[in-house]
């Protein structure tokens, strides 16, 4: 398949996937612009109306005064103004996952029950080991017999090393094994997974501190990237999580998932707005060709509603 067919289907799968965030968001302004001139309260509505999409009360009062100083004709020209002011918040965020030379560089995968996590390790798995890079595994989630079970299937598929303890096992110890078998192996990356944890269980969150220390011992620049899988229908929940996580793990880099289907696709706008962090890749779906390399103009078009 040709690079320009691979870019139409992921375009389709990304624009399909926000349909119901850009329709939210059209439904909400174009009411409201088509009326004739916009008095001060109607830009009020215009704000209101945008924050009920997840996309931040900054991002919103500002495309509001954007929109408040135009005199539109039609809907596509709103859209536009609205594809070029997310676009400007998230150009400086959209930044690939830069794999240093060092080897192994090693990646912590951290985030809430259900983000995704696992599912994003074996895609990234996929993706690396295609770039032809020695990929190891680590099954970090030791509460969950089944997210080891992924990885190791995974594994098989990627033909890469899962290094896996008993359930229940301590996910520190794991760590620690699994960079020190790297190192012996001249692994490229090490992928780590870790037990989903809601943000706001102390008790959880000192064990991935715990698993950042250990890792630690074994080489005191690691973990070199420390990514963050936020589930996208959570919507302003996403906030919290991000400085929960950032704050114990030193969060690098972002992932969001679940895409596909959801309202609330502004949300990544408005953590990309208050918290600057790099945006490495969203997901709009199950399948590995269904997470891809954050870009800005496409993802501001998707959410706008504007046929690429």
């Amino acid at each position: 398949m040709s690079d320009s067919t691979d870019k139409v289907s992921w375009w389709q799968r990304l624009s399909g996937g926000l349909k119901r965030t850009s329709g939210n968001i059209g439904a909400a302004i174009s009411d409201l612009v088509m009326r004739g001139p916009l008095a001060p309260e109607r830009i009020t509505e215009i704000e209101e109306a945008l924050i009920r999409t997840d996309l931040g009360v900054d991002v919103a009062e500002r495309i509001a005064i954007k929109v408040g100083e135009g005199r539109y004709h039609n809907l596509d020209e709103v859209k536009a103004v609205l594809a070029a002011e997310v676009e400007a918040i998230l150009a400086p965020v959209a930044r690939p996952l830069a794999v240093e030379p060092r080897k192994p560089f090693v990646v912590l995968v951290v985030g809430v029950n259900g983000s995704g996590k696992t599912t994003t390790i074996g895609k990234l798995a996929a993706k690396l080991s295609a770039e032809g890079r020695k990929i190891m595994m680590a099954a970090g989630d030791t509460f969950r017999a089944a997210a080891i079970e992924q990885l190791k299937v995974w594994g098989d598929r990627t033909r890469s090393p899962v290094i896996s303890g008993a359930q229940g096992s301590d996910s520190a110890s794991l760590a620690f094994n699994a960079l020190t078998a790297a190192k012996e192996q001249n692994i490229d990356v090490l992928l780590i997974d870790t037990a989903g944890r809601l943000q706001n269980k102390a008790e959880l969150m000192k064990e991935l501190e715990k698993v950042v220390r250990v890792i630690k011992k074994v080489d005191a620049s690691a973990p070199h990237a420390v990514l963050l899988v936020l589930d996208a229908t959570v919507g302003q929940n996403a906030l919290s999580q991000v400085e929960a996580f950032h704050r114990t793990a030193g969060v690098t880099g972002l992932v969001m998932t679940k895409l596909d289907g959801t309202a609330r696709g502004g949300i990544l706008v408005a953590l990309a707005e208050k918290f600057k962090l790099p945006v490495h890749f969203i997901g709009v779906g199950e399948g590995v060709d269904d997470l891809a390399p954050f870009t800005a103009r496409d993802f501001a078009n998707a959410i706008a509603g504007i046929e690429s």
